[in-house]
């Protein structure tokens, strides 16, 4: 069979992660030659040696160990993937999280940390990699946001601010780059299976109050989102930028669940009790 992606390089940052190895394993199947990109070289090499039987012909797999937040880190991972077919084809910015955390909890420092660690890896990838992709006549830049840019979470201000302005980025550097004939468009998962998540889906309560403003009625999974990262990042979405398709069972056509109950088990029902009253946790 025909591999769409092949002699293609991909650059995933947050490689070994759950969204990131599922998003490998897509473009693998394709035929497409991989870069792994994260902090745990030991995370990374469990994470190659679990997708050796998606390996294509004539395709391989690279590690990178590095910091998505550090520009000289990033910039030897592209170089690293442009070497593997001596071009840079796509690349996927998987690397962002979010606090569950009142805006009342925050000071300006933990609240624009949580902006810049989910703004400041895309960046550097999409500003680093326009040279190496409009040499060699364009690419895709795929980035993951959250259903949080699109829906209000109450307790997450920080996150919301930050996957807001992720898609804001994407918009502006789709227009920006259309001139390189570099796509960039975004996913916008809702609460997915990672191991960051895993305590949320293992908690019954949880999982039904998230899944019950799903109305297609579950949670999500890894392999949902590599989906729509492979669709958006091949040639059948050739004609598709500056998009984020939401990809969480519909949730959007409701409301995000109430995690009031999650918050007070995080912070104590005194502290809460400020919020909830309009006081500062936060004074002396």
């Amino acid at each position: 069979m025909s591999k769409a992606l092949r002699g293609k390089s991909a650059l995933i940052t947050g490689g070994s992660g759950g969204i990131g190895s599922a998003c490998a394993k897509a473009l693998l199947a394709d035929g497409a030659s991989v870069t792994l990109m994260g902090r745990r070289l030991e995370a990374l090499e469990a994470t190659r040696e679990s997708l050796q039987a998606d390996l294509q012909p004539g395709a391989s797999i690279e590690l990178a160990c590095g910091d998505a937040m550090n520009k000289p880190d990033v910039q030897r991972a592209l170089q690293i993937t442009q070497s593997m077919t001596n071009s840079l084809d796509i690349c996927i910015a998987t690397v962002g999280a979010g606090t569950i955390k009142p805006l009342l909890l925050h000071d300006e420092d933990s609240f624009m940390a949580e902006i810049s660690y989910n703004i400041r890896g895309t960046f550097l990838v999409l500003r680093h990699a326009t040279p190496l992709m409009a040499a060699n006549g364009g690419g895709s830049v795929v980035c993951i946001s959250s259903d949080a840019a699109k829906l209000v979470f109450p307790w997450l201000p920080a996150y919301t601010t930050a996957k807001s302005g992720l898609e804001g980025l994407v918009r502006a550097c789709a227009e920006e780059l259309s001139r390189f004939r570099i796509r960039v468009n975004a996913v916008r998962p809702g609460l997915t299976r990672t191991e960051a998540t895993a305590a949320l889906f293992d908690n019954a309560e949880t999982y039904r109050r998230f899944a019950e403003e799903k109305p297609l009625g579950r949670l999500g999974e890894p392999e949902d989102i590599a989906a729509g990262v492979r669709y958006l990042a091949g040639p059948e979405s050739s004609w598709v930028t500056g998009q984020s398709f939401a990809i969480e069972g519909g949730n959007e056509l409701r409301k995000a669940p109430d995690m009031s109950a999650m918050v007070e088990q995080i912070y104590g029902a005194e502290t809460f009790a400020k919020v909830l009253a309009g006081e500062d946790p936060l004074a002396d």
